[in-house]
């Protein structure tokens, strides 16, 4: 929060006293505790986490059809987000130069200095190490173990390597975010099969249009900040062409999960695959044709069809209908 400060100018005549009201100088300590504790809490990117929880219930339950064993869950919610959350914050650690000069992220709290390099630093590997007991203690190895690799993938692979080089960033780098399907089918049974790499796949294939819409719509920041996304390379043509690709392989990606599912997913799967692209057609369409799109249309509805697709599977799980794959 900015606190603004008022100076009266000066004059020849003796100084008037005037009325400060009080704390208007300074903030009071439940205040700063306050403001401290919000600064380490978005160091975490909360709204980035809400993928953790869209990803792994349903694939937990699925992992574990019929049944909710809701302890495990949870724990396992708490361990991936203390994993998130320490990838997400030694993320602004190495991006706190680039954060300052994006517009989007200038607010962030190292890069307003709301939290020191050090703090931070120290804060991102306490809760990777706090993520990695939850989950060995909770489920499995398996699981913390992943959890660990995608801390490692996310700030060594994509922040510091591939974010500043490649175009490509988002699509190699945006297996960090898949992570979530491995880790909870692991958390569940403590090993992996088909079904999680299918899903993994399927948020794989989605990140590169789901960024690149916002891209789109932030691309003289990243233009700004050096980073070569591909709106800041590329016309937009190619750019909702390359969307196109990537949404028609998520869609049909996720239609390879029907045989272990009823009708229920096999429903929402098609209907909402088709949801999706008929706006990232539409967008391409626009497009080519010349006219002024909106991106940010095809963000939002890229994370409701994710969203949708992930609760069909929860849905479907829980109800455990004879799957497609038991009629023949």
């Amino acid at each position: 929060m900015r606190i603004g400060e008022h100076v009266s100018g000066s004059s020849s005549a003796a100084p008037r006293e005037t009325s400060v009201p009080q704390g208007s100088g300074k903030q009071s300590v439940p205040r700063r505790v306050r403001d401290t504790v919000l600064a380490y809490v978005a160091l975490t990117k909360p709204r980035v986490i809400e993928l953790l929880l869209v990803a792994t219930i349903p694939v937990m339950l699925q992992a574990d059809r019929g049944e909710v064993d809701l302890p495990l869950i949870a724990f396992t919610l708490i361990g991936g987000w203390l994993g998130a959350g320490s990838a997400n914050t030694l993320n602004m650690v190495a991006d706190a130069d680039i954060d300052q000069k994006m517009k989007r992220t200038a607010r962030r709290p190292i890069a307003r200095h709301a939290v020191s390099t050090r703090a931070a630093l120290i804060f991102g590997i306490v809760l990777g190490i706090a993520s990695f007991i939850v989950l060995w203690t909770a489920a499995n190895l398996l699981s913390s173990l992943l959890v660990l690799a995608t801390i490692a993938f996310y700030v060594g692979v994509y922040t510091m390597i591939l974010k500043r080089r490649t175009w490509q960033n988002v699509v190699w780098g945006g297996a960090a975010g898949c992570m979530p399907t491995l880790v909870g089918w692991a958390a569940v049974t403590g090993s992996l099969s088909w079904e999680p790499i299918v899903l993994f796949l399927v948020i794989f294939f989605w990140t590169p249009p789901h960024t690149w819409a916002l891209a789109m719509r932030y691309k003289e920041d990243y233009k700004a900040a050096g980073v070569p996304m591909l709106p800041v390379i590329a016309t937009e043509e190619r750019v909702t062409r390359q969307m196109l690709f990537y949404t028609w392989a998520t869609v049909v990606t996720s239609l390879v999960l029907i045989p272990a599912t009823s009708w229920i997913y096999l429903a929402i799967s098609v209907l909402g695959g088709g949801w999706f692209l008929s706006r990232v057609h539409k967008l391409y369409s626009e497009t080519r044709a010349g006219a002024e799109v909106a991106p940010l249309k095809v963000f939002l509805q890229s994370n409701e069809y994710l969203a949708i697709l992930f609760c069909g599977l929860a849905i479907d799980a829980v109800v455990n209908m004879k799957t497609i794959a038991d009629f023949f």
